[in-house]
């Protein structure tokens, strides 16, 4: 048996990670492996958060008490949603804070299984510098103090800090040591969807949505959308040329089928550092099937995803116009005026 991985990005900020094991027989064609048939694993959700009840959250999350000063989350929906209840999540609600809060969940092992891991992320401000990652934890972890220094077994999620890092960080532990994948898994440019509505159609003087249905114009290539974020290149003054390494077998290599392998997984924790706050995470989903942890998201997220978008678009045109000094239109423009209407007063005064 070899560990497999799988990290899956979807849409904006849908993420999860898939981790199990899977047979190597690419090569092996004998009767006895043709004739083998994949075992039936029975789906289990070994847990869900959806933060739809109201303030019972606290009753099921726990909020560290290593340190006093930490960050404190609240349920929210933030400035731009689909629905503003169905897209209730956890709100990190201060700023330059650190934020250490953590859920349990019965115990189990991910032995023979596929091991699913995800939940969506919206940064709800213009993040500066954020983690936004979750850590997977054993069931021996003290909630009430956990802390940066705590042992967990898996840490993923997105880290942005400024325009040079943009990543999702991807940690697994291994025999007590922490060993961060080499893959390159780039954030998307979150601020700027690929498609937007074509702001040259506008909805026909026809239109009856009660019998047509909710209008929306068709979508058309963002001309300010930059494609999947990448680092920037430059010339290494450092490079001699292609350099041919001897190979030999390592004899320290012993190869381990059971690496994948984590045992009592029993508590998600967010311990995070945010400078702007804001993020909101909601939506977990910890499971062992990959079919199941997809359509759990489409029911989750999925059917108000369009909406948060075209919202979240909306409130970015203000703000630019704002930042302008256009004068917006709508209730946004109206508080704007009022506010230069009031400095001006104060400036004859």
């Amino acid at each position: 048996m070899i560990p497999v991985m799988q990290l899956i990005y979807l849409g904006t900020f849908l993420i999860g990670l898939v981790f199990g094991e899977q047979t190597d027989n690419d090569n092996d064609d004998s009767p006895s492996t043709m004739l083998e048939t994949p075992q039936h694993t029975i789906i289990k959700e070994y847990f869900r958060e959806e933060f739809d009840d109201e303030d019972e959250w606290e009753k099921r999350w726990v909020q560290s008490k290593h340190r006093s000063d930490y960050g404190k989350f609240r349920v929210a929906s933030g400035r731009f949603y689909g629905d503003r209840e169905k897209d209730k999540g956890l709100k990190a609600t201060e700023d330059t804070k650190y934020y250490a809060v953590s859920a349990r969940f019965p115990p189990f092992n991910n032995e023979g299984q596929t091991l699913v891991l995800q939940y969506t992320v919206k940064y709800d401000q213009h993040v500066d510098c954020g983690g936004a990652y979750v850590k997977l934890y054993s069931a021996d972890l003290v909630q009430e103090v956990m802390n940066e220094d705590s042992e967990y077994y898996i840490m993923f999620g997105p880290d942005i800090c400024g325009e040079d890092k943009k990543i999702v960080q991807v940690i697994f532990n291994y025999k007590d040591d922490y060993y961060l994948i080499k893959k390159n898994i780039t954030c998307e440019d979150w601020d700027q969807p690929e498609r937007i509505p074509d702001p040259n159609v506008t909805k026909p003087d026809d239109w009856d949505e009660e019998m047509d249905g909710e209008w929306a114009p068709p979508s058309v290539p963002n001309p300010e959308y930059r494609g999947i974020w990448k680092p920037r290149i430059i010339k290494n003054p450092n490079y001699n040329g292609i350099w041919v390494q001897p190979l030999v077998d390592n004899p320290e290599y012993t190869p381990d089928p059971n690496l994948y392998k984590y045992f009592n997984i029993s508590v998600i924790g967010l311990e995070i550092l945010q400078g702007k706050s804001g993020t909101i995470f909601d939506n977990f989903l910890i499971t062992n099937d990959e079919q199941y942890a997809e359509d759990a998201g489409n029911e989750m997220w999925g059917p108000t995803f369009e909406r948060e978008w075209k919202r979240r678009q909306g409130q970015d045109v203000v703000y630019k116009k704002i930042n302008e000094n256009e004068e917006p239109k709508g209730k946004e423009g109206k508080k704007e005026k009022r506010k230069k209407k009031d400095r001006n007063v104060k400036d004859e005064l």
